[in-house]
């Protein structure tokens, strides 16, 4: 997507401004974000905790584009995302936003190369997919099938299909909570490593507070609500953590 404005470290890359967001599920209404405002930084690792059912995983998806807010705005780099028409969130989807879902979404039938080359193929200013593998330290990998991988494995791929169409924005659900401690901890590792080296703006969001000492700052959220904003000026290394 492109952009004329330009970008220091004091404006928010992200704002949200009292969004909100009710599901309507017969004459039940659901609210899933109530009155959410909140900055997020260019080159910030931000954390949102929260237990299920918080609202984190609407947040996510109304960052990412993937739903709307029923009210309030949200904005990235001074433009209301909220007033997009459908192309231009599909342009924010493809251009400046990388998804890591907890499950990988691998294509079984595809190698890990080959996965990565889908998300370059649709990419404005992608990196080369192998360029992407080695970010993730996954060279020897390159021809392996999915099945033919561990779980970390699986989910380093994941980390560079979204790297590799080269956003701005990774936004990360849950990617520690289907693998065992040693290789979440490897994960968390990879993100605030890929964090530092590229200068990427990386949103994760999980119900395991103890990942939250790793991040710039740490939201949490109860029933819809944001209810602390914590900026974390010394980020714990994610060797140093244990749940």
């Amino acid at each position: 997507m492109e952009s004329t404005l330009r970008q220091d470290d004091a404006t928010p890359l992200l704002r949200l401004e009292n969004v909100g967001k009710t599901f309507q599920m017969g004459e039940v209404s659901v609210e899933a974000l109530r009155e959410v405002t909140l900055d997020i930084r260019p080159g910030e690792f931000l954390v949102v905790v929260g237990p299920s059912g918080s609202g984190k995983s609407t947040l996510l998806n109304i960052i990412g584009g993937l739903d709307m807010a029923t009210h309030g705005r949200v904005w990235f780099r001074r433009r209301d995302l909220t007033a997009f028409t459908p192309a231009e969130l599909t342009r924010y989807r493809r251009d400046v936003v990388g998804f890591v879902f907890q499950f990988y979404n691998l294509v079984p039938s595809l190698t890990a190369l080959e996965n990565v080359m889908v998300s370059t193929e649709i990419s404005r200013d992608p990196m080369p997919p192998a360029e992407a593998l080695g970010l993730v330290e996954l060279e020897d990998r390159r021809d392996h099938f999915p099945s033919q991988m561990s779980g970390g494995e699986q989910q380093r791929v994941a980390v560079a299909l979204a790297l590799a169409k080269n956003p701005e924005l990774l936004l990360c659900d849950e990617p520690t909570g289907a693998l065992d401690f040693t290789t979440g901890k490897r994960v968390l590792r990879l993100l605030v490593d890929l964090k530092g080296r590229l200068g990427k703006t990386v949103i994760l969001i999980t119900h395991n507070g103890a990942i939250a000492p790793v991040a710039d700052c740490v939201v949490r959220l109860r029933s819809g609500q944001v209810v602390e904003t914590h900026p974390n000026p010394q980020p714990v290394p994610p060797e140093e953590i244990t749940w």
